[in-house]
C-alpha cells in the first residue's frame, strides 16, 4: 500500500458508518470531561476503554481518539471563566484567560482559543503525518540526561514568567519538585516524607492538589468579595465576544503556527511533552513578541499560544506510541491499551503495512478537533454569561464540582485532606504575591525529572551535563533567565507610570504572582525554608539513589527562598519608613478575616462528612450556603438543592460512579 493509498484508506475508515457516530459520541464525552475540573481525558479515556471490546478498529478509535482530541479544548471553559485548570494542559491558559474573564471578555478569549485549538489539533495531525518518515532519529537522540535538561528548561520558563520576583517563582518550582518526592523512591524503595500514613506511600494525589491551590482560592475570592468573575458589567464590554476571538486568532496567526510546531514536536517526546507543552509555549510567546508588558493581566496573545500548543501536542504524542510503544502521554498509555484489545502491535508495523490504520487515528484527530471547536464556538457566547453571574449564586455549584473532582480517584478522605491543605496554601501565596503554576509544573515534572537524573548518573556519570543538546538546552536556561530579569527590571520601573494612568472606573487585574504583599509574603518565605531544612535533614540518612534529588532541590530551594525572604524584609523595612513603591500592599485586615471565615466552612464540609456522611453534607452546604452568604429565598435554595441531587446522583451514580463515604454508625443513604 502506497502512502496516498493508505492516506485515502485511513479518510474512508473513519467515514464508514459507525465510525462518525461514535466519534461524534465520544466528541460529547470528551466536551464534558474536558470542561469538568477534575476529571479530563486520562479519566474519560479509562472509563470509555472498556467499551471498545468487540469494536472494528476503525470505530473503537474513532471513539476513543474522539473523546481523547477535544478535551483540551473543552478544558478551557474553567480555565478561562473560573480560573481553575480543566486539565493539566490548561494550567497556563489560566494566567491570561482568566484576567480577561474579570474584565468582561471571556467570550473574545473562548473564541481566539477554540479557533486555535480547531487549527492547532488540524495541522498536528497534519504535522504527525508529515513527519512520521523524519522523526525517528530526532526522538531515538533524547535520552535521560535530554529530558532531564528540557524539564529543567521548562520550569524556568515558568518560574522565570509567573510574577515580578524570580525568587518567588523558582522557589515555588523548587517547593513542587519537594511535593514529586512524597511516597516510595523508585530508586532504592526507601518510603520518603509519608508521615506515617500510608495514603501518601503512592505520591500526593495530583487533583485534588491542583484543585486546592488553584480552585479554593479563586472561588473564596468570589465568596469573600461577593463579586462576578467579571470586574466590569456587560453593557461595558465592547468586543464583539466570539467573533473578536475569532479576528484575534487570525491576526496573530504567526504566533499561532509557531506554538503549533511548537505542539507537535514538544508532544513526540515520550512521557515529556503533555506535561510542559503549553508552559513551553507561552514562555516563548512572552519572550518572543513585541509588547509584552500585559502577558499574565489579560493579554489574548496569552491564551493564543498554550491554546494552540496543547491540542497540536496530541498530534506529536501519537507518534512515539504508535511508532516504538512508548507512550508520549499518560492518555497514550491507555491508547496502548485499545491496540491490545484490537489485536494491533505498536511499532514498525504501523508504519508499513498497517499504515492506514495510522491515518485512521489522523483523520479522526482532524475531524473530531473540527467538530469539537465548531460546537464549542457556537456555544462559547452562552458559556461566557456566566462570569456575569453574582459570586453567591455560582460559588456553591463550583465548590460541589472541585470537592467531586477532588474524590474521583481513589475517593478517600486523605483526598479531601489534601484539597484543603493546598487550598489554605494556595490561598496564603496568593495573597503574598507567589506565583502558583510554578509548583503545579514542579510537582508534574518532578518524578520525570528524578529518575531522569538517576539513571543519567548511573549510565553517563558527570558526562551527563556535557551531552551536545544537553549544553544547548543549559544555554536556552541562562538565556531565558538573563532575560526574565532584564523584562523584571523594566516592569518594575514602568508600574508607577502605569498607575499613574489609571483612571479607577474598573479595577484592574493582576497577574499571577504580579503584586508585592511584604507582611503576607514572609511567612510563606519563612515556611519554606523550613521545609527545605527539614526535608534535606530527613533525607540525609538515606542512600545516595533516593536521596540525591531531594537534597539537590532542598539547597536549591533554600538559597532561592531566603533570596525572597530578604526582599521581603527589604519590602517590611520600605513600608514601615514610607518609601515602598505604589505597588507595595499590605494586607486588607477586613477581607483578611472573612477569608478565614470562608476556609472554616471548607474544613466544615469535611468534619460534617465524617459526622453524618458525603452526600448529605454537600446538599446541607448548598443550602446553608446560599441562605448565610447570599441571604437567598426558599424557592432558590431549594430549586438549588434539589438540582444538585439530581446532579450528583446522575453524574457520580451513573456515569463517574464513585464509593460515597458514610460513617459506620450510620445506615448507607444508597441502601
Amino acid at each position: 500500500m502506497t502512502f496516498m493509498e493508505a492516506v485515502l484508506d485511513g479518510l474512508r475508515l473513519v467515514l464508514v458508518w459507525p465510525a462518525p457516530g461514535y466519534m461524534l459520541l465520544g466528541v460529547a464525552i470528551g466536551m464534558f470531561f474536558g470542561a469538568v475540573p477534575g476529571l479530563g481525558g486520562l479519566v474519560g479515556m479509562a472509563i470509555i476503554l472498556p467499551f471498545t471490546f468487540g469494536m472494528e478498529p476503525n470505530v473503537a478509535f474513532a471513539f476513543i481518539l474522539g473523546m481523547y482530541a477535544v478535551t483540551t479544548t473543552a478544558d478551557t471553559l474553567s480555565s478561562v471563566l473560573l480560573g481553575i485548570p480543566g486539565t493539566a494542559a490548561s494550567q497556563a491558559t489560566i494566567l491570561d484567560g482568566y484576567p480577561m474573564a474579570q474584565r468582561g471578555e471571556a467570550s473574545r478569549a473562548l473564541g481566539a482559543a477554540y479557533t486555535v485549538s480547531m487549527i492547532g489539533g488540524v495541522l498536528g495531525a497534519v504535522f504527525l503525518a508529515a513527519s512520521i518518515p523524519l522523526v525517528r532519529p530526532i526522538i531515538l537522540s533524547f535520552s535521560e540526561p535530554e529530558f532531564f535538561a528540557l524539564a529543567v528548561l521548562g520550569l524556568t520558563m515558568v518560574a522565570s514568567l509567573s510574577g515580578k520576583s524570580i525568587f518567588k517563582g523558582t522557589a515555588a518550582a523548587c517547593f513542587g519538585l519537594m511535593l514529586a518526592t512524597i511516597g516510595f523512591a523508585e530508586f532504592g524503595g526507601v518510603r520518603r516524607f509519608w508521615f506515617g500514613h500510608n495514603f501518601l506511600l503512592e505520591g500526593l494525589p495530583i487533583v485534588p492538589y491542583v484543585l486546592g491551590m488553584f480552585a479554593i482560592p479563586e472561588v473564596l475570592e468570589l465568596a469573600v468579595r461577593n463579586t462576578s468573575i467579571s470586574r466590569v458589567q456587560r453593557q461595558e464590554v465592547e468586543t464583539g465576544g466570539i467573533l473578536a476571538g475569532m479576528k484575534d486568532a487570525a491576526k496573530h496567526w504567526w504566533l499561532g503556527l509557531r506554538c503549533t510546531v511548537i505542539g507537535v514536536y514538544i508532544g513526540m517526546l515520550p512521557g515529556l511533552g503533555g506535561s510542559i507543552v503549553d508552559w513551553v509555549a507561552y514562555g516563548h510567546a512572552a519572550q518572543s513578541e513585541k509588547n509584552n508588558e500585559n502577558f499574565g493581566k489579560g493579554d489574548v496573545r496569552g491564551v493564543i499560544a498554550p491554546e494552540a500548543a496543547n491540542n497540536a501536542m496530541k498530534g506529536g504524542a501519537l507518534l512515539p506510541t504508535i511508532a516504538f510503544a512508548i507512550p508520549g502521554s499518560a492518555s497514550m498509555a491507555i491508547l496502548l491499551s485499545a491496540f491490545l484489545i484490537q489485536g494491533l502491535e505498536p511499532g514498525p508495523q504501523m508504519l508499513t503495512e498497517k499504515l492506514n490504520i495510522t491515518f485512521t487515528l489522523v483523520w479522526t484527530l482532524v475531524i473530531a478537533n473540527v467538530a469539537g471547536a465548531v460546537i464549542l464556538l457556537l456555544w462559547g457566547s452562552q458559556a461566557s454569561k456566566i462570569t456575569y453571574l453574582q459570586g453567591h449564586i455560582i460559588v456553591p455549584g463550583i465548590m460541589l464540582v472541585v470537592f467531586m473532582g477532588a474524590w474521583v480517584g481513589n475517593g478517600t478522605l486523605g483526598n479531601w485532606i489534601v484539597l484543603l491543605v493546598f487550598g489554605f496554601i494556595g490561598y496564603f501565596m496568593k495573597l503574598g504575591g507567589w506565583p502558583r503554576p510554578p509548583i503545579v509544573l514542579g510537582f508534574v515534572l518532578g518524578k520525570i525529572m528524578e529518575e531522569a537524573l538517576n539513571i543519567a548518573m548511573q549510565t553517563h556519570g558527570t558526562g551527563s551535563f556535557t551531552r551536545p543538546i544537553v549544553l544547548i538546552i543549559m544555554v536556552l536556561v541562562i538565556v531565558t533567565i538573563i532575560s526574565a530579569v532584564r523584562k523584571q527590571r523594566k516592569k518594575s520601573k514602568l508600574i508607577p507610570i502605569v498607575q499613574a494612568k489609571e483612571t479607577g472606573a474598573a479595577p484592574m487585574v493582576s497577574e499571577e504572582g504580579g503584586k508585592d504583599c511584604p507582611p503576607a509574603s514572609w511567612p510563606v518565605s519563612v515556611v519554606l525554608l523550613g521545609i527545605f531544612v527539614y526535608c534535606f535533614i530527613e533525607a540525609t540518612a538515606w542512600s545516595f539513589s533516593p536521596r540525591i534529588f531531594p537534597h539537590t532541590v532542598a539547597i536549591a530551594g533554600f538559597i532561592l527562598a531566603g533570596g525572597a525572604l530578604f526582599f521581603d524584609l527589604k519590602g517590611m523595612a520600605a513600608m514601615r519608613a514610607g518609601t515602598a513603591g505604589p505597588d507595595v500592599v499590605g494586607i486588607d485586615g477586613a477581607y483578611f478575616r472573612k477569608s478565614m471565615y470562608y476556609l472554616s466552612w471548607m474544613v466544615g464540609i469535611f468534619v460534617l462528612t465524617l459526622i453524618i456522611g458525603q452526600f448529605p453534607t454537600l446538599i446541607l452546604f448548598i443550602g446553608l450556603y446560599l441562605k448565610f452568604w447570599g441571604n437567598f429565598g426558599w424557592k432558590v435554595i431549594l430549586g438549588y438543592m434539589v438540582g444538585a441531587t439530581i446532579f450528583l446522583l446522575v453524574m457520580f451514580n451513573e456515569i463517574v460512579p464513585v464509593l460515597w463515604y458514610e460513617p459506620a454508625h450510620l445506615p448507607s443513604f444508597f441502601t
